[in-house]
């Protein structure tokens, strides 16, 4: 059956619900079960087809007519993983799809194999470093029938995950290209090609075939590169079209804006995702970080729950038990459900991950960066993994090291501002300032998720004696926190009225240095001796401008010292006496304390 043949359009909706029926039919035979999953729920939100409208089955060529009692015996063994078994029988058989089981039962008893060996290995990376010791074997025949000509796009598929297994990228992504132009509906090996697509010149750089799957691919790509807004319209484009029911587009769209940190819209979509589908495990690992973000440990906890009633032995819920062991504080718990994931599955990029982040919980950190090594050799474009091998190296105090790893995690997301502030922090440890400043201030203009970046600035620029540019990032500070409304959830905010406080004392700007000492005493972070410090200090400016006299503010420190229910009290009858002959003055930044 010819699949090349494909609309470019989505107008023809019912053309679209055919393909995707026909390419169900040819995953299954093949077992390719999850591209065959990916078509079935996409074919499922579609209208259905009338019965004179369905696809007709494919046509059996004489060599599969020979080869079906082979085909059938060894697809049942297939089927029960016994894959050395139906290679086996498979042995001989002439027609496409048979050579195509023959060769994928070999390669999948290899994978069997190595990951047997592997399961129960965190010690030293090269143990962990098993190969298949089919793949070569499986290269040379393939490629043998490949320079001939002979392989179908299946085929093409499994020779471009040898290659890929072999560590011959450029190689796997020529083959996997060739592979969807020869059958553009097969989802795997789009996925496939996905893996190893780095940067976005190199996806502009690929010849693709133009057909409506190339949205899907495109969507996913944008995702995985995180081109954030770029996924968005695109899975917003393919809801137009007629994919509105598809819950595999809400999860992507889901992913997406739990990758921007935009967790309350991520939440939202993952509860309709769960009522569509209450049984469904896809992402839901990914849902459980986002309760974990939260700190919902309700919520966390009735998903872990309603997944080990579903299925206790899936990846998924391994990771969502060991998150809501975290979660509790209960690290070495926590990291055993991760390592029963990778049991599971060796190849789970979020489990390795997380466990990487439980050892560093643990204070474990050759196990951590043994942990997030592996989740980089899964995927390269993990920043989570580059991020935690960078703080793993700084707890070890080797800062080299740090910046190497901070640096690649910064590439794979460049508008991330922790990523940035880590950089400067880096470089401010290897005493270049110079470099720390740009990151810095690069992590503020991005929109500092943590709102540090510009009192490490400040604290920089005060460790350097530039004075006129601290009190300008701290001034920055102050206005972000202030209109943030998160001012006493902030003990620097102390810190930075204190140096301003002094700054405008130096500069003779006493009004602004009184409202700096004054503001500063609202802070419980403040000790009582200290704040006695700033009063003493709102006194003497006062009384150099001539304001109050300064028995009245001892007589009332005496009065609410120690006392820190009564803070706000004491700051309001200061403002009153200290400032109250005094106007309100702006910021030399052009802006108002607030």
């Amino acid at each position: 059956m010819k699949m090349a043949a494909l609309c470019s359009e989505f107008g023809d909706l019912v053309q679209i619900k055919k393909q995707l029926i026909s390419v169900i039919s040819l995953c299954k035979e093949r077992g390719l079960l999850h591209s065959a999953k990916w078509a079935s729920e996409l074919a499922f939100a579609l209208d259905p087809l009338p019965k004179d409208e369905l696809p007709p089955t494919s046509p059996l060529t004489e060599e599969d007519a020979q080869d079906l009692d082979a085909l059938t015996l060894a697809k049942s063994y297939f089927d029960l993983k016994e894959y050395d078994r139906a290679a086996y029988f498979l042995k001989g058989c002439r027609s496409q799809k048979a050579y195509f089981l023959y060769m994928y039962s070999r390669y999948l008893s290899g994978e069997k194999k190595k990951d047997d060996e592997t399961v129960d290995s965190l010690g030293p990376l090269e143990k962990g470093q098993v190969r298949n010791e089919a793949l070569r074997e499986l290269r040379v025949e393939l490629s043998k029938k490949h320079t001939a000509g002979e392989l179908d796009g299946f085929t093409l598929y499994l020779y471009g995950v040898v290659l890929r297994k072999l560590d011959l990228p450029k190689e796997a992504v020529d083959v996997f290209v060739e592979g969807i132009h020869a059958l553009p509906l097969h989802w795997g090996a789009w996925l496939e090609l996905s893996n190893l697509v780095t940067n976005i010149e190199m996806l502009k750089s690929l010849s693709l075939p133009d057909c409506w799957i190339k949205d899907f691919f495109m969507a996913h790509m944008y995702t995985e590169l995180q081109m954030i807004k770029e996924a968005l319209q695109k899975y917003q484009n393919l809801i137009e079209a007629g994919f509105s029911k598809s819950t595999y587009i809400i999860s992507q769209i889901a992913v997406a804006y739990h990758n921007i940190r935009d967790i309350d819209q991520a939440l939202a979509l993952f509860n309709e995702l769960r009522e569509q589908d209450p049984y469904r495990i896809d992402n839901m690992d990914t849902f459980s970080n986002l309760l974990y973000v939260k700190s919902m440990k309700p919520e966390l906890s009735y998903l872990a729950h309603n997944l080990v009633e579903i299925d206790k032995y899936r990846v998924e819920t391994c990771c969502v038990i060991g998150n809501y062991y975290s979660l509790r504080s209960q690290h070495e718990k926590a990291a055993l459900y991760f390592q029963r994931a990778l049991k599971l599955n060796p190849r789970c990029l979020g489990a390795w991950t997380l466990m990487g982040h439980e050892y560093m919980e643990m204070k474990n950190t050759s196990a951590a960066i043994q942990a997030y090594r592996h989740a980089i050799e899964v995927n390269k474009r993990d920043y989570r993994a580059w991020y935690g091998l960078g703080q793993t190296y700084e707890i070890l105090k080797m800062p080299f090291y740090c910046l190497y790893y901070y640096r690649k995690a910064h590439q794979l997301r460049p508008n991330d501002s922790r990523m940035l502030v880590a950089l400067g922090e880096s470089y401010e440890k290897l005493s270049q300032q110079a470099e720390a400043k740009k990151c810095y201030w690069r992590a503020y203009s991005v929109g500092d998720v943590e709102k540090m970046a510009l009192l490490k600035l400040a604290k920089l620029h005060e460790q350097l004696n530039e004075s006129d540019d601290a009190a300008q990032c701290y001034m920055l500070y102050i206005q972000d926190i202030f209109s943030c409304g998160e001012q006493l959830e902030h003990a620097e905010v102390s810190t930075a009225l204190r140096y301003l406080g002094q700054y405008y004392f130096k500069n003779k700007l006493y009004d602004e240095a009184s409202l700096c000492a004054q503001r500063c005493c609202d802070y419980n972070d403040v000790s009582v001796p200290v704040r006695f410090q700033h009063l003493v200090l709102v006194v003497v400016w006062s009384v150099l401008i001539g304001h109050v006299s300064p028995c009245r503010h001892v007589r009332k420190e005496r009065l609410c010292c120690g006392r820190s229910h009564r803070s706000e009290i004491r700051s309001r009858r200061l403002q009153q006496t200290c400032l109250h002959h005094s106007q309100t003055t702006t910021l030399q930044s052009g802006g108002c304390l607030p």
